[in-house]
C-alpha cells in the first residue's frame, strides 16, 4: 500500500491537502466566532450587567415612588364654646390637571384652538381699572382673547410636534368641559396642587409650596418652618409585571409605605382674623400708608388669634407677586424704632423697682441737655409739675428719661432683656428676626434716654405685642405660639402648650401699670381706641424712621402704632395695630388708635364679654 502513495519521482513535504486545508479554515472560524460570542457574552453579563438589568426592570418589573399627601392646615374657632370645634382649611390639596396637546393628531388646529379659548379664557382674568369706561372694557377683553387665542393656535400649529402643554391647574369642571369636544390630540395629566381656599388672607402665616431644584417645597411662613413634617415621607414599591403588563402575585415585591404629612391646626381664629386682616387692609387705603400689621394674643396662653400685615400676596400665584420682600412677614421680620409705645416698658421697669409711683411727679420744663444734645417732648411743650400717669397720658419723652434715671441704665436694660427684646420670640415661622437693643451697651447717657422712649433700639411687632401681654397678664411673659396640635398620620396628636418665659414684673406693678394705661385711653392720647363699656389699657406711639444711611431720620415718614389689653381687669386679648407712613395723619392717635378701637370692639363682642361700665 506504501508503494502506491510513494510513486517514483514524487516526494512528501509535510503539505496539506485542498481537504485539510478547508478543515483547518473552518476550525479557525469556529474559534473566531466562538470568541467572538464569548466576548459579547462577557460584554452583557460582566460590562453592561446594570444597563440590561435596567432595561428589563422597565419591561418586567413596577417601580415607582409613592408620593405621600402634604399636611393640611387649619384653624378653628377661638368663640366656639362647642368641645369639638370645627375646621377651617387655610392650606389644602386639590387634584387638578395639565391639559396638553399631540399637535400632530390635532385635526384642526384653528377651530379647536376657538373652543379651547372659550374655555381657558374668563373676563375676571383680565385687571380692570378704576374709571374705564365699558367700551375700554371691551377692547381689554378682546385684546386678551385675542391673545389667549394666538397662545393656543400657535401650539397646535406644530404639526411635527409630538407634545405641547397647554394649562396649568385645570379644575375639574373645567376638564369636564374640553372633554366633551372629545378633540383628537387633547390629553390630561392629573396633578396634586396646593390649594389656599381663603388666598391672601392669612398669606404671611402659611408662606408657599414653591419649587426649588424642580423639587416642590414649602417657603416661608408654617410652609417653609414645617416643611419636613407638612411633607411627609416618601414611599417606594417594586414589583415584577407579565408581558401584558399586569402585576405577577407570586413574584413578590418590595414595598415601603408613604406616610402622608402632619396636618397643622392653628391657633389663628377664623372670624377673627378676616375680620381684623380686612380693617387693616381698609385702614392702609383710608390713610394712603405704605404698610400695616395687625397682631393679636391671648395674653395668658400667649396663642396667636390673628395675624396680617398689608401688602400681603395670593400663594396660589405666589409667582405674580413682584417684590419678593411681600413674602417676608412684617409681624415677625420687619424691624422699627417703637417710639412711645416702649414707654410703658420704661414706667413698667420703674415701678418694678419702687423707683416710682404712679403719682410720683417731677418739672418738666419741656426738654432736656444730656451729653450735648437736646431732647424735647413731642409737642414741644413745657408741662410743668407733672405725674408719672400723666407723662404716659401726655407721651412726655422728658418724663420717661426721669423714670429711667431713677433706676439707672443697668437696671433698665436688664428690664429691657427680660421682657424679651434683643432675641427672638420663637414663633413657629420662618425668618424671625431679633431686633436690636445693643445700643443700652453704649457709654454714654444719651443711649439710656433715647430709649427710654423708643428711638435708637428696633423692636419686632411680635416682641412688642409679648412685652404688652406681660403687662396684661401679671407680670408672666409667655411665649407667643400659633400651632395648637399637630396631628400626625399615624393618629398621634402633639398638643402645644402654653410655656412662660418669665416673671418680669410683680402682680402687682401689673396692675398699677394697666390703671395708668387706662387712663391713657380714657384722658390722653389714646382715645379713639376705646370701646364703649370696657376699661381699655393701651399706649400710642408715634415713631420716627432712621435714614437709610443712618444719619438722622426721614423727614415726614412716621409708623403709628398702638398696643393694648382689654378688659383691664382680665384681659381677653392683647392687640397691636400699626400703620405705615400714613400720609393723611401725623399722630397714631388718628391712624392705629381708631383701627385698635374698631377690632377690639369686634373682639369683645365675639368673646361675648359683657360690658362693666357705662
Amino acid at each position: 500500500m506504501t508503494k502506491k502513495f510513494l510513486q517514483k519521482g514524487s516526494s512528501y513535504n509535510a503539505d496539506h491537502s485542498p481537504k485539510d486545508t478547508r478543515l483547518i479554515i473552518l476550525t479557525v472560524v469556529i474559534f473566531l466566532f466562538g470568541g467572538v460570542a464569548i466576548f459579547r457574552l462577557f460584554s452583557l453579563q460582566i460590562l453592561s450587567h446594570d444597563f440590561y438589568l435596567a432595561l428589563a426592570a422597565g419591561q418586567h418589573e413596577i417601580s415607582r415612588s409613592i408620593i405621600p399627601e402634604r399636611g393640611k392646615i387649619l384653624i378653628q374657632e377661638v368663640g366656639d364654646s362647642s368641645e369639638t370645634k370645627k375646621l377651617y382649611p387655610l392650606a389644602t390639596n386639590q387634584s387638578l390637571y395639565q391639559v396638553y396637546a399631540e399637535p400632530n393628531r390635532v385635526e384642526n388646529p384653528a377651530e379647536l384652538a376657538e373652543k379651547l379659548t372659550d374655555i381657558f379664557f374668563t373676563r375676571s382674568d383680565v385687571e380692570i381699572k378704576e374709571g374705564e369706561t365699558p367700551e375700554i372694557l371691551e377692547a381689554k377683553y378682546k385684546e386678551a382673547r385675542q391673545k389667549v387665542l394666538d397662545e393656543i393656535l400657535g401650539k397646535l400649529s406644530k404639526s411635527n410636534d409630538p407634545y405641547e402643554p397647554l394649562k396649568k391647574r385645570v379644575s375639574e369642571e373645567m376638564s369636564t368641559k374640553i372633554r366633551e369636544l372629545k378633540a383628537s390630540g387633547i390629553g390630561f395629566t392629573e396633578e396634586s396642587e396646593r390649594f389656599y381656599p381663603e388666598r391672601n388672607i392669612g398669606s404671611h402665616i402659611l408662606g408657599f409650596l414653591g419649587t426649588k431644584d424642580d423639587k416642590k417645597i414649602g417657603q416661608y411662613g408654617l410652609e417653609g418652618f414645617f416643611e419636613k413634617d407638612l411633607a411627609g415621607k416618601q414611599g417606594f414599591m417594586e414589583s415584577e409585571k407579565d408581558v401584558a403588563g399586569r402585576w405577577i402575585p407570586i413574584s413578590g415585591r418590595t414595598w415601603d409605605k408613604a406616610e402622608d404629612g402632619t396636618d397643622l391646626v392653628l391657633t389663628i381664629d377664623r372670624n377673627i382674623q378676616f375680620f381684623a386682616c380686612n380693617k387693616l387692609q381698609e385702614a392702609i387705603k383710608k390713610h394712603r400708608a405704605d404698610s400695616g400689621s395687625v397682631i393679636i394674643m391671648d395674653p395668658k396662653t400667649g396663642a396667636i388669634w390673628a395675624m396680617c400685615s398689608v401688602p400681603d400676596f395670593d400663594p396660589n400665584d405666589y409667582a405674580k407677586t413682584e417684590n419678593i420682600n411681600t413674602f417676608n412677614n412684617p409681624a415677625i421680620f420687619y424691624q422699627y424704632e417703637p417710639g412711645s409705645i416702649f414707654k410703658a416698658i420704661t414706667i413698667a421697669s420703674a415701678l418694678d423697682l419702687g423707683k416710682i409711683t404712679p403719682a410720683t411727679t417731677y418739672n418738666d420744663e419741656g426738654f432736656l441737655k444730656i451729653d450735648g444734645y437736646t431732647i424735647r417732648n413731642s409737642d414741644l411743650k413745657a408741662h410743668g409739675i407733672q405725674t408719672m400717669t400723666q407723662v404716659l397720658d401726655a407721651s412726655l419723652n422728658t418724663g420717661v428719661v426721669f423714670a429711667m434715671n431713677k433706676m439707672g441704665v443697668d437696671s433698665f436694660r436688664k428690664y429691657v432683656n427680660d421682657f424679651g427684646f434683643g432675641v427672638m420670640t420663637g414663633i413657629e415661622l420662618d425668618y424671625e428676626a431679633s431686633g436690636n437693643v445693643k445700643s443700652l451697651e453704649k457709654k454714654g447717657e444719651i443711649w439710656g434716654a433715647t430709649a427710654s422712649f423708643g428711638q435708637g433700639i428696633s423692636v419686632t411687632p411680635i416682641q412688642m405685642v409679648s412685652a404688652f401681654g406681660a403687662l396684661a397678664n401679671g407680670g408672666k411673659l409667655m411665649k407667643p405660639y400659633i400651632v395648637d396640635e399637630a396631628r400626625k398620620s399615624n393618629g398621634e396628636v402633639v398638643k402645644t402648650s402654653p410655656k412662660l418665659v418669665r416673671q418680669v414684673i410683680s402682680g402687682r406693678t401689673s396692675t398699677l401699670l394697666g390703671g395708668m394705661l387706662v387712663s391713657v385711653v380714657e384722658n390722653g392720647h389714646g382715645k379713639k381706641a376705646g370701646v364703649p363699656g370696657y376699661y381699655v389699657a393701651g399706649k400710642t406711639g408715634t415713631a420716627q424712621v432712621p435714614k437709610k444711611d443712618g444719619l438722622g431720620y426721614e423727614a415726614d415718614i412716621n409708623i403709628g402704632s398702638f398696643v393694648g389689653f382689654a378688659p383691664v381687669e382680665d384681659p381677653k386679648f392683647v392687640m397691636l395695630t400699626k400703620i405705615d407712613h400714613p400720609r393723611d395723619v401725623i399722630w397714631a392717635e388718628s391712624s392705629a388708635a381708631p383701627l385698635f378701637g374698631e377690632i377690639a370692639q369686634y373682639v369683645l363682642n365675639y368673646l361675648r364679654v359683657p360690658p362693666n361700665r357705662k
